[in-house]
């Protein structure tokens, strides 16, 4: 990988290369290109070797890796909620999540409301979706699909039902058809089949291949049962080391809530942790911890390598069939995932593993390959910018913005400073407060304000999830604030919300945060008791 991606700079080299054409007069000119959008579940960036974390020394991605080497990795890019049906609904409509009305696991998009597809018809590509759909509705915008059926959206890994199009003499939800074998191998052959006998190749064609690998429960193929057996995964520093991250929200006055909030690693947490799934008991705790986390890590890789072998399928066939060099491929997860950062399992949380989402671009009409750019980008900026890719523009109705100038070497006009982020499901799953907040490049604030958003309604679908919760688990979580200086301190290792040295710092990000969430346009005007806390806290 080349060193990161100045688009500053790359911008006066592009305005001096008199010879070569611009992204836009290249497509001018060409046929228009295919997209290929690939997108797993949970597949965060410090398990892809290109991002160069702890885990890279495995080798865990190498397919993926040649993929950045021949494109741009995003390091800056970020989910808007770090929940897979929210981040797929912002994915799809490039809205955030209090617009296109998905906030939580619960809602479900409208099929009017799958925008992507409905753009992409607009430039007269054939589209298809194939794999994890996971938003409740019918993916009946897509000229074709078979997406995982079963366990709301999230299918199996062995043998799956899908629900598919092909069946043309059944209706959603009944056309189902089932299969034999691995998850991310079957949804690879559905894809290839599909590129090779069904797609009509006098046009260009929007693909959406979407695996349900690495989701928890880390189910893999088992012919990588021996991968990875007898190495020792690097451990993250934060595992052990959390004395000074957190606050009142996520800790409890004095540690009080440390046994109830955010899942563990250690058997710390009192409702899932992995020392106690993995039934892991040598009489040392922290033996205890390590071990469950090589355990954890080593399900999860093996998850992760079935992807990447796949995409070896799937990128050798395109270049087979000279596809490769015309086709957009985006590599990238629904969001982040904690591998046992500050002993946190699962995603949801603005913190780093989690809110960062991985995103690769391969643009074979592009003359920067092998760069890394920092420019802050959202899930809400994906639609506008592949269809920028694909000769169309941005539709007044999305929130998000195209960074397609990148390809060109250019940073976009009036770019952002600063991304938003809100997680709604307070204390669902996996024990984790409501927050918001917003991240720039060198400082991220986080208000933990630790209240769901509509605890009144009775017999509601996010309610049913709290049935046989512990009590002291549904009532409200403390306020607080935490602040991280990203550039002096990427692992989140010490909140500096309470430091004098920072405190206009912290004054600065509340007033943006404020701004932001008016911009935005999520002040919270139906959730009274919410927008009171919020707005008190960010004066």
């Amino acid at each position: 990988m080349k060193k990161r991606f100045d688009l500053v700079k790359m911008e006066k080299v592009a305005a001096l290369a008199a010879p070569l054409l611009s992204i836009a007069g290249l497509q001018a000119q060409e046929k228009p290109l295919n997209v290929i959008y690939i997108m797993s579940d949970d597949h965060t960036s410090q398990s892809i070797g290109a991002y160069g974390s702890r885990l890279a020394s495995l080798n865990p991605t190498p397919n993926i890796d040649e993929l950045a080497r021949d494109g741009i990795l995003f390091e800056n890019c970020f989910c808007t909620n770090s929940i897979s049906t929210p981040s797929r609904a912002c994915i799809m409509t490039g809205q955030y999540s209090h617009r296109n009305k998905v906030l939580t696991l619960d809602e479900k998009l409208k099929s009017d409301q799958e925008y992507l597809a409905d753009e992409f018809h607009k430039l007269g590509y054939q589209t298809a979706m194939v794999g994890k759909w996971h938003l409740g509705c019918e993916p009946s915008s897509f000229d074709y699909y078979t997406v995982l059926n079963g366990h709301g959206g999230q299918g199996e890994y062995f043998n799956p039902t899908f629900q598919t199009s092909e069946l043309k003499d059944k209706q959603w939800p009944a056309n189902t058809k089932g299969y034999k074998g691995h998850s991310t191998d079957i949804i690879t052959n559905i894809t290839l089949d599909w590129l090779k006998h069904k797609r009509d190749k006098s046009r260009p064609f929007f693909l959406m291949h979407h695996y349900k690998a690495p989701h928890d429960f880390f189910e893999y193929a088992p012919r990588y049962e021996d991968y990875l057996e007898d190495v020792e995964i690097p451990v993250p520093e934060t595992l052990f080391d959390t004395d000074k991250w957190g606050s009142e929200g996520t800790r409890g006055a004095n540690d009080s809530l440390r046994h109830v909030i955010g899942t563990s690693i250690s058997s710390r947490h009192e409702n899932r942790t992995y020392v106690n799934e993995y039934k892991i008991n040598t009489g040392d705790p922290k033996k205890d911890t390590y071990l469950a986390y090589q355990e954890y890590l080593k399900r999860y890789l093996r998850c992760v390598k079935g992807i990447d072998d796949n995409l070896k399928r799937l990128f050798d066939y395109l270049k087979k069939e000279g596809l490769w060099e015309n086709t957009v491929i985006v590599y990238t997860g629904d969001q982040g995932m904690m591998l046992g950062e500050h002993d946190l399992q699962d995603k949801r949380w603005m913190y780093e593993e989690s809110q960062r989402m991985p995103f690769i671009v391969r643009n074979p009409l592009s003359h920067y390959r092998g760069h890394k750019t920092d420019l802050l980008i959202n899930n809400i900026d994906f639609a506008p910018t592949l269809l920028e890719l694909a000769g169309g523009k941005t539709p007044d109705y999305m929130d998000g913005r195209s960074f397609a100038s990148v390809f060109d070497g250019k940073e976009p006009d009036n770019w952002k400073d600063a991304v938003y982020y809100r997680y709604w499901m307070h204390m669902i799953h996996h024990d984790i407060p409501a927050h918001v907040g917003i991240r720039t490049k060198d400082y991220k604030l986080i208000l933990f304000y630790g209240r769901h958003y509509d605890p009144k309604r009775e017999g509601g679908p996010s309610m049913s999830w709290l049935k046989n919760k512990k009590s002291h688990l549904i009532v409200p979580t403390p306020v607080s604030f935490e602040l991280y200086d990203m550039k002096n301190d990427p692992q989140e290792k010490v909140n500096l919300a309470n430091d004098p040295q920072y405190a206009n710092v912290l004054k600065g990000l509340k007033k943006k945060l404020r701004d932001l969430r008016k911009t935005v346009g999520d002040t919270d005007e139906q959730y009274p008791e919410l927008k009171q806390i919020i707005d008190k806290a960010l004066k």
